[in-house]
């Protein structure tokens, strides 16, 4: 216990904790999807770190958590809401799982630790780690690559049931799919919303007969053929383990915004991950990025490990 309380004094007064504003400019926090009842956001399952980049789930829009594909929807403010949930610690930065988050930012001046391997400088993008949600620093479009495969491939993936409906975010499948109703795919059928994606799926044989979250929310779709688009990434050749879903796909002939939605036989390394666009990319050298860039800049300086001042604004 003697590493949790303070042993030494600083000369300089630390400038502040991960999460705390950094100034008192304007800020903006978001908005919650919901109009009426409980409007606020909730911890996702496994909970919700402060002082980091938040994401929340495409189908209620509410569920926040440190993990996502893209760029993040926010960034988690401390405002005592973290609880201390490992026993004899003295502190705790983390919401648990279903507790309300009252403190979701889109936009401000806040700290936040640098997890990179460099120092950041005023005038870098903030970049958000797409399965952790801490911040690095570099150059705009400069994403860390993650994992890779020189002989790589795309293949489109299809799959189709007769006889289903969406009610709400609830997609129910027939008697029967053909192919595989993938997570991550896009979905058309008579009366399905443009660009409806699978974003889970909650019984079922995997990919198979079923029910399954939809994005977005809020339809009603009466029994019709449901048929489902996406692509298969074969990670091959010489290969460099790190692709994770939630993770951006590139190439110089993969579509732009395709990104890792699921696992298929890869677990990091060489096999196969499921696409969000359907393509056919032929043998090429394909990598992943760990990070996103985000809309955040960094305003001072910092080694790695210590706590620098970013900003929704830029520079000037």
């Amino acid at each position: 216990m003697a590493g949790d309380f303070q042993t030494f004094t600083n000369v300089l007064q630390a400038p502040g904790l991960a999460g705390d504003f950094a100034s008192a400019n304007p800020r903006a926090t978001l908005l919650s999807s919901q109009v009426y009842g409980n409007t606020g956001f909730v911890a996702g399952a496994s909970g919700l770190t402060i002082g980091l980049f938040a994401w929340l789930d495409k189908s209620t829009y509410r569920i926040a958590s440190n993990s996502g594909s893209g760029a993040p929807d926010a960034f988690v403010h401390r405002a005592q809401e973290g609880l201390i949930t490992t026993y004899l610690s003295s502190y705790g930065m983390t919401i648990p799982a279903g507790m309300m988050v009252g403190n979701l930012f889109g936009a401000g001046d806040f700290f936040v630790v640098n997890n990179g391997t460099t120092e950041a400088t005023p005038g870098m993008k903030a970049y958000a780690n797409n399965t952790t949600g801490v911040a690095t620093f570099a150059l705009t479009g400069a994403p860390t690559t993650g994992g890779s495969g020189t002989t790589s491939t795309i293949a489109a993936g299809t799959g189709s049931s007769a006889a289903s409906t969406i009610v709400d975010n609830v997609l129910t499948t027939g008697g029967s799919v053909t192919g595989t109703m993938a997570v991550g795919a896009i979905l058309t059928g008579t009366g399905v919303a443009t660009g409806t994606q699978i974003t889970g799926q909650l019984t079922g044989t995997a990919g198979g007969v079923g029910t399954y979250t939809v994005s977005p929310r809020d339809q009603t779709i009466a029994s019709t053929t449901i048929s489902a688009t996406f692509g298969t990434l074969t990670i091959g050749g010489t290969v460099v383990s790190g692709v994770a879903v939630g993770q951006s796909v590139i190439s110089a002939s993969t579509a732009a915004g395709t990104v890792v939605t699921a696992l298929g036989t890869g677990t990091g390394g060489a096999g196969t991950y499921i696409v969000n666009l359907t393509q056919t990319v032929a043998s090429e050298a394909i990598h992943t990025t760990t990070n996103t860039e985000t809309g955040w800049y960094c305003r001072s300086f910092g080694q790695p490990g210590d706590v620098v001042k970013i900003s929704s604004r830029t520079m000037g």
